[in-house]
């Protein structure tokens, strides 16, 4: 299974949605906490266009929307 990058925020309901959803699947992500560090909200930006999470980096384009992530999961991974 690929393991793939998710930009997300503790605080933020929707990255918990998405990663709820990951944990019962078994998905694994390469998390990167957008509040950890600048360098990770620059990237965030410079590969999505936006400082908005959760965003699943998909074939080098930042996918956004819970609902959007959780079903192109179900679509390719679960």
């Amino acid at each position: 299974m690929k393991k793939h990058i998710l930009f997300y925020k503790p605080t933020c309901p929707f990255c918990a949605k998405v990663l709820d959803f990951a944990s019962s699947n078994s998905i694994e992500f390469d998390l990167q906490d957008i509040t950890s560090a600048g360098a990770i909200a620059e990237e965030l930006i410079r590969v999505g266009g936006k400082r908005q999470v959760p965003c699943l980096l998909v074939d080098g384009m930042g996918l956004y929307e819970s609902d959007d992530i959780i079903n192109w999961l179900k679509d390719h991974d679960a």
